[in-house]
């Protein structure tokens, strides 16, 4: 039982073999990349409410193993890599991927709303104060839209 959570836990297996590539000894790209790795299985387990614990057990490897990759004193291998993406319920390319894929794959699903595509081809056309203005619109309209949605979920319930 987790002393925060009260969640059971579930039971550790016996750790499997894990080839641990130390950071102090790699190159800064490599620390990146790392790091990058890191931040994305911190947040993947997050997001699926897991517990280094039980992400160890899904994986068959130690608790400490995860903390390390977690906190970058650890990089994991190749193999690691695939094991941590099928214990998060992941593909591979989500826990490697970097900021600006992330954005990139953003401005794809903001683009192919018809509306806002045709609006950002003039918004650097605009001057700061005229842009500032927009978004100023935009952000009240959608605070609108979002309160009316509300207020007919409300009815309807």
């Amino acid at each position: 039982m987790c002393r925060r959570c009260h969640k059971p836990l579930d039971v550790e297996e016996a750790p499997a073999p894990i080839e641990i590539i130390a950071v102090s000894q790699s190159p800064a790209s490599n620390l990146d990349a790392g790091l990058r790795v890191a931040a994305q299985v911190k947040d993947i387990r997050k997001a699926r409410h897991l517990s280094q614990r039980q992400l160890a057990s899904r994986m068959q490897v130690p608790r400490t193993y995860i903390s390390k990759i977690e906190n970058g004193k650890a990089i994991p291998t190749l193999g690691s890599l695939e094991r941590l993406a099928s214990a998060l319920e992941v593909d591979i390319c989500q826990l490697v991927r970097d900021g600006r894929s992330a954005r990139d794959e953003e401005m794809a699903e903001i683009f192919a709303d018809p509306f806002l595509a045709e609006l950002a081809q003039y918004l650097p056309k605009l001057e700061a104060l005229h842009r500032s203005l927009l978004m100023n619109q935009v952000r009240e309209r959608a605070r609108e839209a979002l309160r009316e949605s509300s207020m007919g979920k409300r009815r309807t319930a």
